[in-house]
């Protein structure tokens, strides 16, 4: 089988030689591979660092490409990568990520048994070891902190509704056809709702697994959940079946901090107390949960902030996006 690996990146110079020796590293066939290299219209060496792989090693694979992303957001990106790969099946990494040698061999032996689609877990990881960074890390693989994706961290074998770095045989995108290139950030949501609706299951395998790196900084980090948090609400007006419930926990919860502070200000304050009561003894049970796997350190007393700002910058990215224009 040959297979596409392909890499959207934009200003990711810092971070691309790392996913490049992965990509490098992998322990299938590289006469079997094919590597994507797309720019979308990056300032920095981006480019030049993706040029400079494909001179290195064009002899190697059955094909390296760099192309240009013109519409520089990523289905743009991924648009470009499905109208030129050669592939039987395709891959798209996320450059802010890091896969093991093993990573395209697994996904080819679950579509070698039949599947059409194929992923794994995708636990976060950082990219130095501090403190800080290690509480970020607890509240971004935190299921209270970042939801309960199946994606994360599951060890059985099953079937789900969305795969991060998902492998996907050619006939699935034939089929689907391309990205909506409306939705900035969640073309990923609405492509695995319409795969699905195609007739395709999405198999996760726990020997498939890749990881993502989070953001380098709490600001950085509040940004992406903000944002991400919009582009939810806005897309209910393009998409809305592609979402789950879990989605809108965010957004109910700061109707529910405004809701009880008007309450409260009228003179009826226990709901408010409750509900925040609440809220602070599941960041505590939670902090306790993520210290346990990850160690304790001071700097883990900041987990309740930092989970309520996560929740919060969400939540009104949500609402906000649900009264924004696409």
């Amino acid at each position: 089988m040959i297979v596409s690996i392909a890499v959207v990146a934009y200003n990711e110079e810092a971070y691309l030689p790392k996913l490049l020796e992965d990509i490098l590293a992998q322990d299938y066939p590289k006469e079997k591979t094919e590597v994507l290299l797309i720019d979308s219209r990056s300032a920095d060496g981006t480019k030049a660092l993706m040029q400079a792989f494909q001179e290195d090693n064009k002899d190697d694979y059955y094909k390296i490409q760099v192309l240009d992303n013109p519409g520089q957001f990523l289905p743009q990106g991924c648009n470009v990568m499905l109208a030129n790969y050669s592939g039987d099946a395709i891959c798209r990494i996320d450059a802010h990520a890091s896969i093991p040698a093993d990573f395209i061999r697994q996904n080819v032996a679950v579509l070698e048994s039949g599947e059409y689609v194929s992923g794994g877990p995708r636990p976060n990881i950082i990219d130095e070891e501090t403190p800080w960074k290690k509480t970020l890390l607890i509240a971004e693989q935190s299921k209270f902190g970042s939801g309960a994706a199946d994606y994360r961290a599951d060890e059985r074998q099953m079937y789900v509704d969305s795969l991060f770095h998902g492998m996907y045989k050619r006939e699935v995108y034939e089929k689907v056809g391309p990205y909506n290139e409306i939705l900035k950030y969640t073309e990923d949501n609405d492509m695995s709702y319409r795969i699905r609706q195609a007739g395709y299951k999405m198999c996760y395998s726990p020997n498939v697994k890749s990881y993502e790196l989070i953001r380098p900084n709490f600001r950085k980090m509040l940004k992406q959940k903000f944002r991400n948090g919009l582009w939810i609400g806005k897309t209910l007006k393009v998409n809305p079946h592609c979402f789950s419930l879990f989605h809108f926990v965010p957004a109910l919860f700061v109707a529910a901090i405004v809701i009880t502070a008007i309450i409260a200000g009228l003179g009826f304050p226990w709901l408010c107390i409750a509900m925040w009561g609440l809220y602070i003894f599941l960041s505590i049970v939670f902090l306790i949960i993520g210290s346990a796997r990850e160690g304790f350190q001071l700097t883990n007393l900041a987990l309740p902030g930092i989970f309520a700002a996560m929740h919060v910058c969400y939540g009104a990215g949500t609402i906000i996006g649900l009264f924004s224009k696409i």
